[in-house]
């Protein structure tokens, strides 16, 4: 498979830096980026935090999971998933037969720096954001791993350290 033509799906928490990254990534491989948060707001004309007020975390989860499976039948694309795509097996199951998967990986510390000050994120809307992403990214780490094709841990490394060695490793696989 070309170089162009292989899909590339990157996954992690929230702040992890899979829409910059992706953005960065898609336009140095020549494919087409696309994020699938970003997908379903533009198809609902609402952001994500009016469908979790809406339709709760579950009617957004259902949204989710069929923007996935049509994305990930595209050729040639990068797309950033949303850090709880992982939570549903079909989702993982489509991602990990649909492309490479990239695990993004970041501290909670790190994770927490770059969010806190996002209200787009309805999950950390609560007293103790900080603690709530460890939450998150203990019950979703080992599901990230299950699926990854590789890690790559993007704490304290700039956009453009990190996508000359992402894509030396991707045509690698």
């Amino acid at each position: 498979m070309s170089r162009t033509t292989k899909n590339i799906f990157l996954v992690g928490l929230m702040g992890a830096g899979k829409s910059t990254i992706g953005r960065r990534l898609a336009e140095s491989m020549g494919k087409e980026f696309l994020d699938s948060d970003h997908e379903i707001e533009k198809r609902t004309g609402v952001s994500i935090p009016t469908i979790f007020d809406i339709e709760g975390e579950q009617g957004f989860r259902d949204r989710e999971s069929a923007v996935i499976d049509e994305l990930t039948r595209k050729k040639g694309i990068t797309l950033a998933t949303g850090g709880g795509a992982v939570l549903n097996a079909e989702n993982r199951r489509w991602l990990a037969a649909r492309g490479i998967v990239i695990y993004l990986n970041a501290t909670v510390d790190q994770l927490y720096k770059r969010t806190r000050l996002d209200r787009n994120r309805p999950l950390l809307q609560t007293k103790n954001p900080k603690e709530r992403l460890q939450q998150l990214l203990t019950e979703r780490d080992p599901l990230y791993r299950e699926i990854a094709d590789l890690v790559v841990d993007t704490d304290d490394r700039s956009v453009q350290q990190a996508i000359p060695e992402m894509i030396e490793k991707i045509e690698k696989l």
